[in-house]
């Protein structure tokens, strides 16, 4: 044989082993992100805000055009308006904060108002919207073949690419790669329901609505229409046995929607899944602790309520200022945090949505008021975590609650403009909202992370004066009536501290 050939044998021997072509070019970045879907894409926009150098790589050959995810929570939109992201998504999608239930050929319930205001639009819109921000490229096409969690750095080896990373996410999918490499268990159960899901614009008589509709025949509610942007409609359909196809779920919905006609004048997008109820047993590798897991890779539920996607972008919001404490050795048990506060989160995302999907079992009206029931996870706004954790200790003020997310409210400036807080605040760094009488002495090694907005007040006056970066602004906002007391948001817009010493919170992150 030659040594031509025994080169060729080689090199590709090499690459069905997991190995980089000997071509390889090699990158040290201080985040690798594996996976360019909405969480990926996400945590790749802050760590790169927070300055950090970030390489994110996905196996696919381009960004996702149609289907999957069709919504975001109040919780999320929240977040994106930090970020600048909101306004184009708004612009796009379309509102909605109602359901109602239709059965026996009638509407039985209008205007269920179960949630927070809901922005119907496409998951191909979000990750676009992402993508004009980021201002990096994205290694579309790259396919990992080893993950090694190093002592050093942790490697990431691809086909044509080795990346050296201080930390790595792995945001790639329930399926993930990243997670299986690691021998991070997926812990949980397939349940023995499959959907199918049509994207799909209607000719029809039926007295279309800007509400979540839930259809009930024979006792259950097995199909649901999302209104969705340019006059697309969402239908989730519960099909039993034999093979799930677009003409069976197509005369399902006919069946549903009775008496009134359907057609399907155009249909972009169809697709079936499996019920998958799974947790990642750990978020953080064992051992050098390199790898991070986030979105789908650490967690997989149904997708009624709506919490796959919105779950994911918490996920980034939570990891993606840790990583940049920890990537600077500012907070060495920061990523550890991470763990024990998302996956609590998702074991009650996985809980709730498994009792929804099990109640389209039952008549719709019963699924509605489990969906009432479960509002604070489906918005995302009752979100909390432990206290006395290391990011949380226990206090309250007003409507600031330590392990719940930051209140929004309205400041006016001196021009009379209005500003929103989640506008003002900075992504990456705390904010102690703090009163003349309580003295901020902070660590070298924290204050770069740390913003004071000094607060004050008259006696017998309800508004307060707010100093952001030398401007004072006004609110009504109650934050606190004692000058002693200080308030700190957590970088990821959470309470972290009320209380009057700020200081001793604050410098036990960087033990």
């Amino acid at each position: 044989m030659s040594r031509a050939i025994v080169t060729v044998v080689n090199r590709l021997l090499s690459w069905l082993w997991g190995e980089a072509q000997p071509t390889a070019r090699e990158e040290e970045v201080d985040v690798c992100v594996i996976g360019a879907g909405p969480t990926g894409l996400t945590t790749a926009l802050l760590c790169s805000r927070l300055g950090l150098s970030v390489r994110i790589v996905d196996k696919a050959e381009g960004r996702l055009v149609l289907g999957r995810a069709d919504a975001l929570n109040a919780r999320s939109q929240q977040l994106l308006s930090n970020v600048g992201v909101l306004p184009e998504l708004q612009a796009l999608g379309i509102t909605c904060n109602t359901s109602s239930v239709f059965k026996g050929g009638d509407f039985t319930s209008r205007q269920s108002k179960w949630f927070r205001e809901f922005l119907m639009i496409a998951q191909p819109q979000v990750e676009q919207a992402l993508l004009n921000k980021i201002g990096i490229s994205v290694g579309y096409g790259t396919t990992v073949k080893r993950v090694e969690d190093g002592r050093d750095y942790a490697t990431v080896t691809c086909n044509d690419l080795i990346v050296k990373a201080k930390y790595v996410v792995g945001a790639d999918g329930a399926h993930s790669f990243t997670r299986n490499q690691l021998g991070i268990n997926f812990v949980g159960v397939k349940a023995n329901m499959r959907w199918a899901v049509l994207d799909t614009f209607l000719k029809t008589d039926f007295p279309v609505c800007q509400e979540i509709i839930s259809f009930e025949k024979d006792g259950q509610s097995r199909v649901s229409w999302i209104p969705r942007e340019r006059g697309l409609a969402r239908f989730y359909v519960l099909l039993d046995g034999g093979e799930i196809t677009q003409e069976r779920t197509e005369l399902s919905i006919k069946e549903h929607l009775a008496p009134f006609s359907v057609e399907f004048a155009k249909t972009e997008w169809f697709s079936q899944f499996d019920v998958q109820e799974r947790v990642a047993e750990t978020f953080i590798s064992r051992g050098n602790q390199r790898f991070l897991l986030a979105g789908d890779a650490a967690h997989v539920h149904s997708v009624n309520g709506g919490q796959g996607l919105n779950t994911g972008l918490s996920d980034a919001f939570a990891l993606s200022w840790r990583l940049n404490l920890a990537a600077r050795g500012v907070s060495p048990r920061a990523l550890q945090s991470y763990d024990v506060e998302r996956r609590a989160v998702a074991e009650s995302v996985v809980d709730v949505a498994a009792k929804l999907v099990r109640s389209t079992l039952r008549t719709a009206d019963e699924y509605v008021k489990i969906v009432e029931l479960s509002s604070a996870n489906i918005t995302g706004m009752g979100i909390t975590y432990p206290l006395h954790g290391l990011f949380t200790a226990s206090g309250s003020v007003g409507e600031f609650f330590t392990g719940s997310r930051c209140p929004d409210f309205v400041l006016t400036k001196a021009d009379k403009s209005k500003a929103w807080l989640y506008q003002l605040f900075k992504y990456g760094s705390f904010a102690v909202l703090s009163g003349s009488g309580v003295d901020l002495t902070l660590p070298p090694g924290i204050s770069t992370y740390v913003d004071t907005w000094d607060v004050s007040t008259e006696p017998c006056s309800d508004v307060f004066s707010v100093n952001v970066d030398g401007e004072t602004l006004a609110t009504t906002f109650d934050l606190g009536r004692k000058g002693d007391v200080s308030i700190v948001i957590r970088p990821d817009l959470y309470v972290g501290y009320v209380g009057a010493d700020p200081s001793e919170y604050l410098r036990t992150l960087t033990l």
